[in-house]
């Protein structure tokens, strides 16, 4: 019997590499890796349902579990996760010095139903004790005019979004002021730490104290697989899972390699036994038990804004086929 032939759009990241190279090869797949930065790969897979699996952001697939035709499925795969207290960017003549001081200010997000902002919103909320409704929103590209949202929204009437106008970007409305701060993943082109900074500027131990009190490393992006695809060949869900978690072990390994510098940064062995030091051997986790803090909070973020109806169960969001494995 031939392989089934899927195509996967998704960024090289470093623990996907075997997967890129053939060094892994899903079980009875011939697998097409189409390396895509995230925008470009959300926005094909989210509105036109290019590929047959992709990186996806976790606040979309949330989104979309809740449509009426659920065209998607999780495998339990991260291959995005992001501490965003780093995140957070103010204009200095904002007033904005502690979180308490965004309380009635205008913050830009090039999407409100980004999975970057929901989590920002939701540690702003729970703990600094910034509501998600005490501010108004506003969206658009951050660095190009008239981003929209990707998938349509029916927010509760407490919860205040904008839209920019047709020539405005978020990027340049903060540096002028016209917004106060700005929620986002990527860094502002008009971050210079003096005009614009960081509502944490020195955020690597505010990030390391969150972990050590919450045990989060918060999860950005999931693997969907498109639905009807999934329902025809239900085995493909396990041996992607299977092939993702190999790739990462490839990943884990290089990482402990000391004998030379796998990556470029020169203190590179210093970084790694840092992590391993604070977050464990498997500080990347995939599957769901390892994560199930981290997912249940997300989902109880994604709620509080007002992006889902009602606070999504872990086992709704991914393939059950995935929960557990064979033992010998």
């Amino acid at each position: 019997m031939a392989n089934l032939r899927l195509t996967l759009g998704c960024w090289d990241y470093d623990r996907v590499q075997a997967m890129i190279d053939g060094r892994v090869r899903p079980q009875g797949i011939n697998l097409t890796f189409l390396n895509m930065i995230v925008e470009e790969t959300f926005f094909r897979m989210l509105r036109n349902h290019e590929f047959d699996a992709a990186e996806m952001s976790m606040s979309s697939y949330v989104v979309s579990l809740f449509k009426p035709d659920r065209p998607f499925v999780a495998i339990p795969v991260f291959p995005s996760r992001f501490f965003r207290h780093s995140s957070i960017y103010v204009n200095a003549d904002a007033g904005i010095e502690k979180p308490a001081d965004l309380i009635g200010k205008k913050i830009g997000t090039p999407e409100y139903q980004m999975t970057a902002p929901v989590w920002i919103r939701g540690l702003l909320q729970e703990h600094y004790g910034v509501p998600i409704d005490s501010v108004t929103y506003v969206t658009g590209g951050e660095e190009s005019p008239n981003r929209d949202e990707k998938l349509k929204l029916d927010l509760p009437p407490n919860i205040r979004v904008e839209r920019i106008g047709p020539g405005q970007t978020l990027a340049q409305m903060l540096a002028t002021g016209e917004i106060d701060a700005l929620h986002t993943a990527r860094k502002p082109s008009t971050y210079d730490g003096v005009r614009v900074k960081r509502l944490f500027p020195d955020f690597v131990p505010v990030e390391r104290a969150y972990f050590q009190q919450t045990g989060i490393f918060p999860i950005m992006h999931v693997i969907a697989i498109r639905r009807e695809l999934y329902e025809a060949n239900r085995w493909i869900a396990m041996n992607l899972f299977q092939a993702f978690r190999q790739a990462q072990e490839i990943c884990y390994a290089g990482l402990r390699e000391t004998a030379a510098l796998k990556g470029m940064l020169p203190w590179f062995h210093a970084h790694v036994e840092d992590a391993l030091a604070t977050m464990g051997e498997d500080f990347w986790p995939y599957g769901v038990e390892k994560n199930r803090r981290t997912l249940e909070t997300f989902l109880r973020y994604h709620h509080a804004s007002g992006l889902s109806p009602r606070v999504l169960t872990v086992e709704e969001m991914f393939a059950p086929e995935t929960f557990e494995e064979f033992v010998i």
